[in-house]
């Protein structure tokens, strides 16, 4: 499946972390920034979570719910969360699902070796769940700034 700026917004269901369930589709009514990042406890990733805790208030404001995905294990998720005191849910994504319906497990090259993994992307889905942004190839500088002012643009 092709995602589209544009498209309906793929639903799916998935663990997350604390042992619950997130359905896409019930989160309808209000605008979704459901970012995919390689693996908690990173660098980036961590980088790119916090920066996305730290907009809290914001994105309250404008009444988004902000929702990451990665193949980590519920438990990785859990120890991720409670460390950084992330405040929005992580799906797990261990069979890689998601991914695949997002376009995000992707081929990637590291100093010339080849291996398989999933592309930091964001999508911003509105309340009708419709696509309306998405950004492929994250840098995570300055992404979640850009997240909220495409949010004030819906």
């Amino acid at each position: 499946m092709s995602v589209a700026e544009g498209k309906k917004a793929p639903d799916f269901t998935a663990p997350t972390d604390g042992g619950g369930k997130l359905k896409l589709s019930d989160l309808r009514g209000k605008p979704v920034v459901l970012y995919f990042y390689p693996k908690d406890d990173t660098p980036g990733c961590t980088t790119e979570a916090c920066g996305f805790r730290d907009g809290a208030a914001a994105f309250k404001k404008l009444k988004a719910q902000v929702v990451g995905v990665s193949k980590d294990s519920v438990a990785r998720h859990d120890k991720f969360k409670a460390k950084y005191e992330l405040n929005f849910p992580l799906v797990s994504d261990e069979d890689g699902k998601v991914c695949e319906k997002y376009g995000t497990w992707i081929e990637k090259s590291l100093y010339g070796r080849k291996y398989m993994g999933i592309d930091r992307a964001t999508f911003l889905i509105d309340g009708e769940g419709a696509v309306r942004r998405i950004w492929r190839k994250v840098k995570v500088a300055g992404h979640v700034d850009e997240v909220q002012e495409a949010l004030k643009a819906l």
